[in-house]
């Protein structure tokens, strides 16, 4: 079954998630996706900002938050975690979820 069969989305609001990036500051994601096997942090972001340092400190924190989440929901029969940064010019009709995280995974790529 492709992971793109979508139980569940939010906006999460300020204080939804324990996401820190720099010292105090904290980020919330734009959307939480939970799809049949997995859930998803996505943040939709406009290409020109891809590589931006507060972008990029997000996405750190983003991927260990991840990590930490995955790690616990293994323990607790729970289910894995994916961080998804796209680039807003790769958001077209008719995108799934899995194609967007077959591209835009950070958690793949994480050490």
């Amino acid at each position: 079954m492709p992971i793109s069969f979508v139980l569940n989305w939010f906006k999460p609001a300020k204080g939804d998630l324990q996401i820190h990036y720099r010292h105090d500051e904290s980020y919330e994601p734009d959307f939480v996706v939970e799809a049949k096997t997995e859930k998803f942090l996505c943040e939709p972001k406009r290409a020109t900002e891809m590589t931006d340092e507060t972008v990029q400190a997000k996405a750190a924190a983003a991927v260990a938050w991840c990590q930490h989440a995955t790690a616990h929901a293994n323990e607790n029969g729970g289910k894995p975690w994916r961080y998804l940064l796209i680039p807003h010019d790769h958001i077209r009709d008719q995108m799934t979820l899995d194609g967007l995280a077959a591209s835009h995974d950070l958690t793949l790529s994480a050490p």
